[in-house]
């Protein structure tokens, strides 16, 4: 087991999952505060890296893309002391961030982890049921329905028809933006067949962020909704197969391949190898083929 403990928070890998418990410190974002413990499964992860520094470096979790749906939903979008897959590590500890490092490596590859997409979501996502009073208006979701309220901060074209309520199944999409410089941000809701979306300001199904502490919980609010829909590529259509290509002709068998009458390259006969291999992996080739027109190759040299 590798386990490094900082101000920031503590990560413990079994082998089997990274375990991430936020901190106290200052530092530490209230959405990973609210967030709490996070279990990263092994097949969740496509990697990790130590990035030392002179004071201080930093323990990076990647994961496989699609696998959690909290990094679906903000995009990459979310502030360094918000991201839970981001640990501050003091100079003094660089040993043990490296061994840590070499330790999630080495499972990965025993494991022969894909760290290609995700086609299902990995993570759990957020607890429920989960209310966040932020922006223009307060969500609540239980699991099954999101309930939208307002504040004296809503517009009046967008608070006259009261509160909202939806069930999850009745959603298309949902998504997070967070303010940026002058522009407030937003958590939006699409119901399916609604025509197009008014601005944040006076869409009901809509609460706008004004850029303060509580606006990224709501990206929170966001994920748990988010793993409660299909996920974006388990719910794509299927491609259709491609069409069969015409299976090459199999290589001479080595008792009847002529000796060659010069000595011939051997770059071009490894290579010639390395393509019978492709052929054999692809399918192509069966075992005693390959097998056959490798000894055919061989003899060459």
């Amino acid at each position: 087991m590798a386990e490094i403990i900082q101000k920031d928070g503590t990560w413990t890998f079994d082998g089997d999952a990274v375990r991430i418990v936020p901190g106290r410190d200052k530092g530490v974002g209230l959405l990973r505060q609210t967030l709490g413990e996070v279990v990263v499964p092994l097949r969740a992860l496509a990697g990790v890296s130590h990035e030392p520094g002179r004071r201080a470096g930093r323990l990076r979790l990647r994961l496989r893309d699609g696998a959690d749906p909290l990094l679906q939903v903000t995009g990459g979008r979310l502030p360094e002391a918000s991201d839970p897959y981001r640990l501050t590590v003091d100079a003094d500890r660089t040993g043990v961030a490296e061994y840590f490092v070499d330790e999630v490596r080495n499972a990965l590859l025993l494991d022969q982890v894909d760290p290609g997409p995700a086609d299902a979501y990995l993570l759990p996502g957020p607890a429920v049921p989960i209310t966040v009073a932020a922006g223009d208006g307060t969500v609540a979701f239980d699991g099954d329905r999101v309930a939208l309220d307002w504040n004296w901060t809503t517009e009046e074209a967008k608070c006259s028809g009261g509160p909202r309520e939806f069930r999850i199944a009745d959603l298309r999409a949902v998504e997070w933006s967070p303010s940026k410089g002058l522009d407030n941000g937003w958590i939006r809701f699409t119901l399916a067949g609604a025509p197009a979306a008014p601005a944040p300001k006076y869409d009901p199904y809509t609460v706008e962020l004004f850029g303060f502490k509580k606006d990224p919980l709501m990206a929170l609010v966001a994920s748990a909704v988010a793993v409660r829909m299909p996920h974006p590529r388990g719910a794509a259509a299927p491609a259709e197969p491609a069409p069969a290509l015409p299976k090459p002709p199999v290589p001479e068998l080595a008792a009847s391949a002529p000796e060659p009458a010069a000595p011939e390259d051997h770059d071009a006969l490894l290579r010639r190898l390395r393509e019978l291999g492709d052929l054999h992996q692809g399918g192509i080739l069966t075992a005693e083929e390959f097998a056959a027109a490798k000894q055919a190759v061989l003899r060459r040299f």
